[in-house]
């Protein structure tokens, strides 16, 4: 018992040491600060390492717990309060240990809490409290969160058992939830020990992930986590021109375009410079219904702007206008506005005073089916066309409508010619019983009062009068919508009315083409961090059609001759030197013909017939140097070699004279400072002076002493031509040549730096 007793003891030193022993973190050393460093330096400071330990990126092995560190430190010194609580006490959150506070006070007894052994990960019942109610499951998810991220964007956490990773992240995050949930973000955690299945669906292969959702569509966040960063990415995931700048110069015309848009405006007065997330949020959730405006109060183009509306400065503002360009329908001002009272405020302005049927989504709303005999709905429907003849007799139903007061009753229009199938059912059964010409039908304008029975198109109907706005048209209307509220059988026609036509339906290309802009910029952002999992599907479908357009198009492009009969050969000077020799990246070589002004033309020619063959290589460069301007370039090449005295040896002809370098080529590796040599090789016949040659051997018996006095004229023209013929042979063997050249098997001379060409020789 005694010996148990020894190591009860010991052992319980051992975890109160442990408990006590925390490691100490200064997040000013692992940033790389002063205390005196200001907000904007940590912030730059935490940027840089951020991305340079960031596990993406940075393949050490503990790369990991560096940016936990740079992370963790940051998030103390970017926080006022827990800045002053370090710089005081010397300590943060991670180094209290359990059961200690500020002051250091400490438990003596021997006991065990149940705290200490408490892992957040450790098992399903010990999961995060503050998490349990955001856990989705696969059904959840398709089922509501899909279909509600098409109105509010998601942020989702992706967590699981033992997670190191995730116990450092979690308090950001959960500060973040709690701001975001109060502007409408919807929040879900998917725990990978238990829903592995929807983990694999979201594209998500480690823990901790967060990503976003919005329209469908999942988008990963990549950067560090902080609480400006995940706000930022939330901001991101909304569609682009949600909310529009509005000032003095452009609100008129925005607001005159409801007819067009058939949607009422609502414009935002405050003094941020930048459009609030939360009104960004709301633009987004009723984007199908209202046009969105901005106002920064605080820009001198709005001044005239806030006058017209007598805009108080001093609290956020919100109108709503409708048909009237110059009044607002509605307004609400408050100095905190909550998401609440926002909603509340868009729900009861969704419709203009009198909508026009676009769609039959529209309809629905508008109309709805009758569900309880107490709660009918009935619809006033102006039959009428869009021309100027119609124009008097629509703003006088639009003026009638706008004193309606009945939320049993909604007013509404549509043109004839765009919804002509729903306007032959409702206009052919007047109460004669005779059906109305083709004339007719274009240019009468009728008032019907509608009440739908069931979502299959079945409805009820009676056309009331031909209107034209007069008073007896007004009048005829009101008393029968008076009778209707008695005695609803009035309505004696049924029909089936078919599915309106989509009249936006032509824009769908532009927003079909902001949505796949919106997408390709997601796309680029995925491969730009590496993103590979979540990309491989469209990485797989790119490459599979870029192999397709390389086999069929470009290597027949490549296995075709080239189409140019020239070399390009440069020059090199003083200017093109280093570009060409000296910085050539490593694998190039640059060929170099060695001429003069006399021999220029000859060499050039034969040297582009000779490496013709050749240029299709990649990593080979033409060029030629003047050895009349840089006469000591080669003397000077030849003389920093390793191998100059067996190259010197081999260029004396048993004679002490001036070698003359015409014609030769040098391949230069200008990386490894090494060349190989083609020095000129006469192959002792010349077809194009056989005449000549047939003489000399005719005369062969007589001195060439004797030829020259004899023929004197004559041998100053052949001599000249032999010349001639000798500088065109000195390539004979070139091609030859350049094949063991690029076998690897010609000699090399190393140097140990490139001479100079900067010297120019004095013209003789």
């Amino acid at each position: 018992m005694s010996w148990l007793l020894a190591v009860a003891v010991l052992l319980s030193m051992l975890l109160m040491g442990d408990t006590h022993a925390v490691p100490e973190m200064d997040p000013y050393k692992i940033l790389g600060v002063t205390r005196a460093a200001s907000q904007a330096e940590i912030k730059k400071v935490y940027k840089r390492l951020a991305k340079e330990w960031h596990p993406d990126k940075n393949k050490h092995p503990g790369a990991e717990e560096m940016f936990i560190k740079i992370t963790k430190s940051y998030e103390i010194l970017s926080n006022e309060d827990k800045r002053n609580n370090y710089d005081r006490y010397g300590q943060t959150e991670d180094t209290q240990p359990y059961g200690s506070s500020h002051y250091g006070h400490r438990h003596d007894a021997f006991y065990f809490e149940e705290s200490f052994f408490n892992f957040p990960y450790g098992s399903k019942n010990q999961r995060d409290f503050a998490d349990s109610k955001y856990i989705l499951h696969f059904n959840q998810y398709v089922n509501d969160v899909v279909p509600n991220s098409y109105r509010r964007p998601y942020l989702i956490k992706i967590t699981s058992d033992w997670c190191f990773s995730c116990i450092h992240i979690e308090p950001v995050w959960k500060e973040v939830v709690q701001e975001m949930e109060s502007l409408g973000v919807g929040i879900g955690v998917v725990d990978v020990g238990y829903e592995r299945r929807l983990a694999n669906h979201l594209g998500a292969h480690r823990t901790p992930s967060i990503l976003g959702i919005v329209n469908g569509r999942v988008t990963f966040f990549h950067y560090a986590v902080a609480k400006e960063h995940l706000r930022q990415f939330v901001e991101d995931l909304l569609p682009l021109r949600l909310v529009e700048q509005i000032t003095d110069a452009n609100y008129q015309q925005l607001l005159n375009s409801w007819h067009e848009l058939n949607k009422p405006h609502v414009f935002l007065f405050d003094q941020v410079p930048g459009v609030p997330l939360l009104y960004k949020l709301t633009a987004f959730a009723y984007r199908d219904y209202l046009q969105f405006g901005y106002v920064d109060q605080g820009l001198s183009e709005t001044t005239n702007l806030q006058k017209k509306f007598n805009i108080n400065s001093y609290a956020p503002t919100m109108l709503v206008f409708k048909e009237n360009a110059q009044k607002p329908a509605d307004i609400i001002q408050a100095k905190g506005m909550k998401k609440q009272i926002i909603d509340e405020f868009m729900a009861n302005n969704k419709f203009l005073l009198v909508p026009r049927l676009v769609n039959q989504k529209l309809f629905d709303e508008l109309c709805p089916v009758k569900q309880f005999h107490r709660r009918r709905k009935y619809c006033v429907l102006l039959l009428t066309g869009d021309e100027e003849p119609f124009a008097s007799g629509n703003q006088e139903f639009f003026s009638f409508a706008s004193t309606n007061t009945k939320e049993v009753v909604r007013f509404a229009y549509v043109y004839k010619r765009l919804q002509q199938p729903l306007c032959d059912i409702l206009m052919q059964k007047q109460d004669n019983g005779q059906s109305p010409t083709q004339v007719q039908l274009i240019f009468d304008t009728t008032v019907v009062i509608l009440e739908r029975r069931n979502a299959a198109g079945k409805a009820f109907f009676k056309p009331v009068t031909a209107w034209n706005g007069s008073e007896e048209d007004k009048q005829r209307l009101l008393d029968q919508l008076e009778q209707l509220k008695k005695d609803p059988s009035i309505l004696t026609h049924d029909a089936m009315l078919p599915e309106l036509n989509n009249e936006f339906a032509s824009v769908f290309l532009i927003r079909w083409i902001y949505a796949f802009s919106d997408y390709l910029s997601e796309v680029i952002d995925d491969i730009l961090h590496n993103n590979w999992r979540e990309m491989m599907p469209l990485l797989s479908l790119i490459f599979s059609a870029l192999f397709i357009l390389f086999g069929t198009v470009v290597i027949q492009a490549f296995s075709r001759a080239p189409k140019k009969n020239f070399v390009e050969v440069t020059e090199l000077t003083d200017i093109t030197y280093t570009s060409n020799l000296v910085k050539l990246r490593p694998g190039q070589m640059n060929v170099v013909l060695l001429l003069t002004d006399t021999s220029k033309n000859v060499l050039l020619s034969k040297f582009a017939k000779e490496v013709y063959s050749f240029t299709g290589s990649l990593t080979l460069h033409f060029s030629f140097l003047n050895i009349d301007k840089h006469s000591q370039w080669m003397v000077a090449l030849l003389d920093s070699s390793q191998d100059a005295a067996q190259i010197a040896a081999d260029d004396i002809d048993g004679g002490n004279h001036k070698t003359d370098y015409t014609g030769y080529v040098l391949a230069l590796n200008g990386h490894k400072k090494y060349f190989c040599l083609f020095k000129p090789v006469y192959t002792g016949e010349d077809l194009d002076s056989k005449t000549s040659e047939e003489e000399r051997m005719a005369s062969g018996v007589r001195s060439k002493s004797g030829y020259r006095e004899e023929h004197p004229t004559r041998k100053s023209n052949r001599a000249r031509s032999i010349s001639i013929l000798q500088i065109h042979h000195k390539l004979d063997r070139l091609g030859l040549w350049m094949e063991r050249l690029l076998e690897g098997t010609l000699p090399r001379y190393y140097i140990t730096a490139w001479p100079e060409v900067d010297t120019i020789a004095p013209a003789k």
